[in-house]
Parts: C-alpha cells; sequence; structure tokens
C-alpha cells in the first residue's frame, strides 16, 4: 500500500471517528451547535458544521458562524504582548506598575507586591476570578467583573477594583487561574498608546488576516446563540444569566448581549468574539514557528513550562507556558495527547489542542457551556483524533 493511499484511508477513518462523537453528542442534547476543524502538517484535513447555530430560529451552524471566545481570547492577547516583546517594546520582566502606576495591589500583610508581566502571563501574579471565589468573595465585594458579565465600568475602573483586594499569595509563589490577562491587556494598551481593540489588531488579527476576530461580533447574523447544559433541555443562555461551576464557588456571570456590545470594556482574558477558522491561522502559525508574528525563540518560550512543579488544579499533569496549558505528563493527565501539547478552553463551549510532535491543531468551537469546554464531549474529541478507545 502506497503511503499516499494509507494516508487518505486514516484521514478517511479520522473524519468518520469525529462525525461520530459528532453525532452522537448532538443526539445526546449535550451540544446545540459546534464547528470543528483539524489541520495536520499545515493541512486543513477536517472542517465541519454541525447542529445549530441558533435552535430556535431553526438557523443552522456554518464554518464562518462567529462565537463568544471567553478565555480562547488569552492566546490571542498573550500572543500579543510577545510581539511587543519582539519589538522590543515590552520585557517579560517588566514591572507592571511601570506601565499601570495606579495599579499596585497589596499583598495580605498590607506591603506592596510587585508583579511582573511574566507573572501576569504565567498566571502566578496571586490574582483569580471572581466565579473561583466563594458566593460574595471578595472580588464580588469589590465589584470586579470577571470580563464575560454585562459591565458598565471602564477597563481602567475594573483594575482598580481589582487592585483594591490583597492578592491571594506572592507573586511567583503559586499558579492560580485568573484575571491577570486583563491586566496584561491594559499593559499591551498603555504601551501602544492606543484602544487594545486596535492594538491586538495591529498586532495579531491584522497580520493574520483574522478579519472575523474582534472585540464586538462584526457581523451579529453570524453570530451563534448561547445555550447552557440543562435539564431536561438545552436552554438559551438568558442576559445575564449565572452557571454554577465547581461546587462552592460562586460559578459565571454571563451576559451574552456583551458581544454586540461596543462600550463594554475590551477584557484581555475572555472578551473576544470570532471564527473558528480564524483561531486556528493563529494556532497554525505558533505551530510552524510564529512567523510572521514572532521568532521561533520566542514561541519556544511561549510553549515551554514556566512554573516548574507548582500544582495545577483541575488540570492534573500539565504546566504553563505564557498564556495556555502545556502537557507534561500524558498518563497523569489521562489523555493520548504527546508530552508538550498546548491545550485550553473557553466558557461558551470551546476547546483546542496543538500537539507539536503531531504537527496537530484541533479547534472545537461549540455554542454549549458547559459541555464545549469541559465535557465528556472534548474528551471524546480528542480520543477520536487520536483513535484511542477507552
Amino acid at each position: 500500500m502506497s503511503k499516499l493511499y494509507a494516508r487518505k484511508n486514516d484521514l478517511e477513518h479520522l473524519a468518520d471517528r469525529i462525525d461520530e462523537v459528532i453525532e452522537r453528542t448532538l443526539y445526546e442534547k449535550r451540544l446545540v451547535g459546534a464547528v470543528i476543524k483539524v489541520a495536520i502538517d499545515g493541512e486543513l484535513v477536517y472542517s465541519r458544521a454541525a447542529g445549530f447555530a441558533d435552535r430556535e430560529e431553526n438557523r443552522p451552524m456554518r464554518e464562518e458562524t462567529l462565537f463568544r471566545l471567553a478565555s480562547v481570547t488569552k492566546p490571542i492577547v498573550s500572543t500579543a504582548a510577545l510581539v511587543l516583546v519582539a519589538q522590543g517594546r515590552l520585557q517579560l520582566d517588566d514591572r507592571v506598575d511601570r506601565w499601570l502606576p495606579e495599579f499596585r495591589p497589596r499583598l495580605q500583610n498590607g506591603e506592596y507586591a510587585t508583579i511582573t508581566v511574566r507573572h501576569l502571563m504565567t498566571h502566578t501574579a496571586g490574582l483569580t476570578y471572581r466565579f473561583f471565589q466563594e458566593e460574595n468573595g471578595s472580588y464580588q465585594r469589590a465589584g470586579v467583573s470577571d470580563g464575560m458579565d454585562q459591565s458598565v465600568i471602564t477597563l481602567e475602573e475594573n483594575l482598580r477594583r481589582i487592585a483594591s483586594v490583597p492578592l491571594l499569595s506572592t507573586p511567583g509563589t503559586e499558579w492560580r487561574y485568573s484575571i491577570a490577562t486583563d491586566v496584561l491587556g491594559a499593559v499591551i494598551a498603555k504601551v501602544t498608546e492606543t484602544p487594545l481593540d486596535e492594538a491586538i489588531h495591529s498586532l495579531v488579527t491584522g497580520p493574520l488576516t483574522m478579519h472575523d476576530t474582534g472585540f464586538t461580533a462584526i457581523d451579529p447574523e453570524r453570530l451563534a446563540t448561547a445555550y447552557a447544559n440543562d435539564l431536561p433541555e438545552l436552554r438559551p443562555l438568558l442576559d445575564p444569566d449565572h452557571l454554577p461551576f465547581i461546587e462552592g464557588t460562586a460559578g459565571f456571570r454571563l451576559s451574552p448581549g456583551r458581544a454586540l456590545d461596543s462600550a463594554a470594556f475590551p477584557s484581555g482574558g475572555a472578551g473576544m468574539v470570532g471564527s473558528a477558522g480564524d483561531f486556528l491561522q493563529l494556532l497554525e502559525a505558533l505551530r510552524k514557528g510564529g512567523s510572521p508574528l514572532l521568532s521561533e525563540s520566542l514561541v519556544r518560550e511561549l510553549t515551554t513550562n514556566q512554573i516548574g512543579d507548582m500544582p495545577m488544579a483541575y488540570w492534573p499533569g500539565r504546566g504553563f507556558g505564557l498564556g495556555f496549558t502545556l502537557l507534561k505528563d500524558p498518563v497523569a493527565a489521562n489523555t493520548p495527547e504527546s508530552p508538550g501539547t498546548w491545550r485550553m478552553g473557553g466558557t461558551y463551549g470551546h476547546s483546542w489542542f496543538v500537539d507539536p510532535l503531531q504537527r496537530l491543531s484541533v479547534v472545537a468551537f461549540t455554542n454549549t457551556a458547559l459541555e464545549g469546554m469541559s465535557g465528556q464531549f472534548t474528551v471524546d474529541l480528542c480520543e477520536a483524533v487520536y483513535n484511542r478507545n477507552k
């Protein structure tokens, strides 16, 4: 059998496996709709839109559908920061208060903390998220926005509120997934002396022709309706709405209408809107070495574990680079991915991963929270890609 024929046969089976996962998940009413894209060695080998972008309006999902990205925003903004590093305009070990003099959180003992850009990008700044805290936690009492609610405050006011709360730990000593990328976005805006949306376009989305991606939907008619997993039926998210998360936490406060509100502050950690195809362009540019944005050396830093053996709650077997998780131990993580694989997701129902050893990039955007981010669908899709049967 020729190598070309074997590859074609493998890809046909790949499509069959992914199709089966999608059809089963839709049939079991765990997702309303999804767009899945898989690239191997730079070639788009699978691309499918399935289910509904809006179930009630009978509007089918399409490959050009736009999604609220939630934390899929983070790799875009983190890449923008590294472009500034490549240009010599920012350094990873710059103190944040060099750029944001008013952002000076204190430690638990009342002393001012020293936070660097690297701390923000590695989520070791001592910050957290409101949705991780208990109900009526310190962020809620301070009025902090996680960047997904319908907030009428400015980015500057949100930073003031964040800085008013004592840090949970000394910067550089603990890893904690957090609102740090919102602070990073403010740094980027200050360095470039432009609003964050203009900075991101100039640094990342413009050069990569990611025309679908911004802080508001470029075409409201293409925006997917957001849904929540609920019993007995998946339901459209209200505006505003609340979704439970981990037991004992306050959970997510979501306002889907934020994606259409140009007055909402640009959240660098959760505020962008875009398409699956656009995001795959970013992942592939990084996987191939960074051109035209970054040097290979900066991509290596982006994709190298920066936190040593710091424990990562909820992500066993993984470390963290300069914006997303990195697989250290596939056995501990119970995954077929290769060591070094990059992976993250987004609250509104997204997951993605890049396996550099396999030259593989996978983007799975859905309109269903939280199944598309952390449900069984993400496990089944990964195993279908790697042809692992449990």
